[in-house]
């Protein structure tokens, strides 16, 4: 049985950050998870099934970015069955992503 990560969405989709960057995903953090920043583990909500801005989300880790210029990881979570390839997953996520050498790598 896989395991459900709740991700608590605090850039829902169609945010809008201070660079004036739009937020085409959702995208959040999963509380008690601590990452290389000293913050709570931000994950980005991959899903064909959830196109709108929501508050929280259920799903499972498919994929970690890894930046190799920042400390910081992102998780990468999506709905249970869904699977994307690397290049389908940075196509999604290149918004913030363009801006760091990151990696997409999948995960089992």
């Amino acid at each position: 049985m896989t395991r459900l990560i709740n991700v608590t969405i605090d850039r829902p989709l169609g945010y809008q950050n201070e660079f004036g960057t739009v937020y085409p995903i959702n995208y959040g953090y999963v509380k008690n998870i601590i990452a290389g920043d000293g913050k709570e583990q931000d994950a980005y909500i991959l899903s064909r099934t959830v196109q709108t801005p929501i508050e929280s989300f259920d799903g499972v880790l498919i994929a970690i970015v890894k930046r190799h210029d920042d400390v910081e990881t992102k998780w990468v979570i999506s709905s249970p069955g869904e699977t994307y390839t690397a290049e389908e997953i940075y196509d999604q996520i290149k918004f913030i992503e363009q801006y760091f050498d990151s990696s997409v790598y999948l995960v089992d």
